[in-house]
């Protein structure tokens, strides 16, 4: 029994923090897990940029509410949906993801959470599971699954290695050639194209 595990953003949806980097002006918002290895780090230095700017999670979900998800995410999702099981893994928030799973058909997702302070201020999160990319698909394959994922970013390589087929897709150039054993596609069709020969 298979199930793909998919990263979100970059993959079926534009990447959040550039998104609001843009909206709000400040571009080193703009570092996303394909610049960071080390998401811990990442997260506690976007925190640290919102406290200065006197931003909170209202203006990121304002932002969120006019992202739509890549053109053709939608369709590739469904299809997939109704040949196998699917899970979206992403290190984003529930805070911020909910509205982008409406927009997907509601698929299911694993994700984080933020810490909110009364007044909308972003104090901290909180990781489901330490490398939970990685750590869910080993747990998904210790209850009889094998697993299927496809990612852009650093955080993915993990989950994508551990599986029993792994592609890139959108990824940087430089994690491409980082890591060429594993296939890597730009369009949904490539991808369901391979993800479909391992389940067939």
């Amino acid at each position: 029994m298979e199930i793909v595990c998919l990263d979100l953003e970059g993959v079926l949806v534009p990447e959040i923090w550039i998104a609001f980097a843009k909206e709000s002006g400040i571009p080193e918002l703009k570092r996303t897990t394909r610049d960071e290895p080390d998401y811990d780090k990442l997260m506690k230095w976007r925190i640290g940029i919102l406290k200065e700017h006197g931003l909170g999670l209202k203006e990121i979900q304002e932002t969120i509410a006019k992202i739509d998800p890549i053109p053709g995410a939608k369709e590739f999702l469904d299809e997939l949906r109704s040949l196998t099981q699917v899970i979206i893994i992403s290190d984003t928030f529930t805070q911020f993801a909910t509205p982008l799973m409406k927009k997907l058909g509601w698929p299911t997702i694993f994700c984080n959470s933020l810490e909110v302070a009364d007044n909308g201020e972003i104090t901290g999160f909180k990781m489901r599971i330490e490398n939970s990319k990685y750590t869910t698909v080993k747990a998904l394959q210790s209850i009889g699954y094998d697993t299927i994922a496809s990612g852009d970013s650093y955080n993915d390589l993990g989950m994508i290695k551990a599986s029993k087929a792994g592609f890139l897709f959108k990824s940087t150039d430089k994690i491409k050639a980082d890591n060429p054993e594993l296939p890597a596609y730009e369009t949904y069709d490539e991808l369901l194209d391979a993800i479909k020969k391992v389940i067939a």
